[in-house]
Formats: C-alpha cells, structure tokens, sequence
C-alpha cells in the first residue's frame, strides 16, 4: 500500500466514523426497537451488521458501477441524494406508522377479568391482557391445547430494506474517486475500510445504548414502548430529511 492510499484509507476511516457517529439512523432504530420487542443482544448486533453491510453495500456497488461506466460524478451524487431523501421517508412512514399501532396495542392492552366454571360447576376469576399469553389450568379437566402460530415479524426485513435504499453520501465524491486516481486496488481498499469502520461503529454505539437502556426502568410506561420506539424512529427520519443528519 502506497502512502497515498494509506493517507485515503485513514480519512475513509475518520469519514465513515463521523458520519456514523452524527448520524442517529444508524443506531437509534436499532436500540429503540430492540427494548420495545424485547431483542436479545445476540439479534439486535446480528440485525445491526445486516443492515449496515445494506447500507454500505449499496453505494459501493452504485459507486463501481458508476466508475466502470463511466458515469459523472454528479449524476452519481444526485441519485445518491434521491436514494436519500426516499429512505428519509420511508423511516418518517415506518416510525409513524409504528408509534400509532404502539399507542393503539397500549390503550387496548388494559386489565381485565374473565369468569371460567368448570364442570363441577366451580366458578374462578382471573385477570389478564390479550397481548398477554396466559394459560388456564383445570385439574382433572381434558382441555384441549391449542397451539399458537408463532409468525416472524417483519420489522427487521423493513429495516434492512430501508437501509439498502439509504446511501451513505460521503462515500464516493470523498472516498471512491480520490482514490480511482490512483488505482482500482486502491478504490477497493479504502470502501472496505469505510465499510468495516461504518459497521464497526453502529455495532459498538448500538451495544453501549442498548446495555445503558437495559438499566432503565419504564414501570408505567412499559406498555408504551413500541409508541416511544416508533416516535424516536420517527424523530430520526425527520432529523434525516430536515437537518441533514
């Protein structure tokens, strides 16, 4: 590795650090909704990487593709900046349309009591939600089990789609190119610094918050965690679209 392309490989780096760092979306959905869903560490670091190999895949690939086509540095900035502005809104959408069904799954998941009599015409109460699950136990009684489907929930998939669709905007007019003066080994050894650095970086911020969340007692307001997920989402996106973060 020449100089030139070491001293490109350190500001790839110190780029991709920054631009992780001040920007929340590459770890503020991940924290929020690993509380509200109740992930574990394991799943919310595996879901963490996924998405950030999307988002910094996808403009390394738009990025070669525009070099061996030969394509104009601005052209490529402009579509890099629409692929932007769409995943602003698709982070807007989703964190909307997640705290509205966060606040109507907390207002319906109120308290309540069911009466049961069993055949010996004994009568019991018991109280509980319907987001609950609880089980009846009837000595002596054949009840029958029924067996609940347990349906993957898409809200990692969403995720990582909107990452893919979301550029990071530093990475070909100050990575890419300055490095395609010197050579193509060049160019793809400081986007897989950027890469390795961007990931590395919301990994890191995403265990830091999520083991300090982890302490916090919610109480109360445990019931409001996918509305208080959604609306940071939703706060995140509108930091994206509106101050450019």
């Amino acid at each position: 590795m020449n100089s030139q392309i070491a001293i490109l490989s350190l500001t790839a780096a110190s780029i991709a650090f920054m631009h992780t760092i001040f920007g929340p979306d590459h770890y503020l959905p991940f924290v929020v909704l690993s509380k509200a869903r109740k992930w574990s560490n394991l799943k919310t670091i595996w879901i963490t990487i996924l998405c950030g190999i999307g988002h910094v895949g996808s403009s390394i690939l738009i990025g070669f593709i525009g070099i061996a086509a030969g394509i104009a540095l601005s052209k490529l900035q402009y579509f890099e900046s629409l692929r932007g502005n769409i995943a602003g809104w698709l982070f807007i959408g989703f964190g909307l349309a997640y705290a509205v069904w966060g606040l109507r799954r907390a207002l319906k998941n109120k308290t309540h009591t069911h009466a049961h009599f069993h055949l010996n015409g004994k009568k019991h109460v018991h109280e509980h939600t319907h987001f609950v699950e609880h089980a009846h136990i009837h000595t002596g009684e054949n009840d029958e089990t029924n067996e609940k489907v347990d349906y993957k929930s898409l809200t990692p998939w969403i995720l990582f789609i909107i990452f893919v669709l979301g550029p990071c905007e530093p990475l070909i007019p100050l990575v890419m190119f300055p490095a395609l003066e010197h050579s193509t080994l060049g160019v793809i050894t400081v986007s897989a610094v950027f890469g390795i650095v961007t990931i590395a970086t919301m990994t890191t911020i995403v265990i830091l918050m999520t083991t300090g969340i982890s302490f916090v007692k919610l109480e109360k307001l445990e019931k409001y965690t996918h509305a208080l997920a959604g609306s940071a989402i939703f706060l995140s996106g509108m930091a994206i679209q509106f101050l450019g973060l």
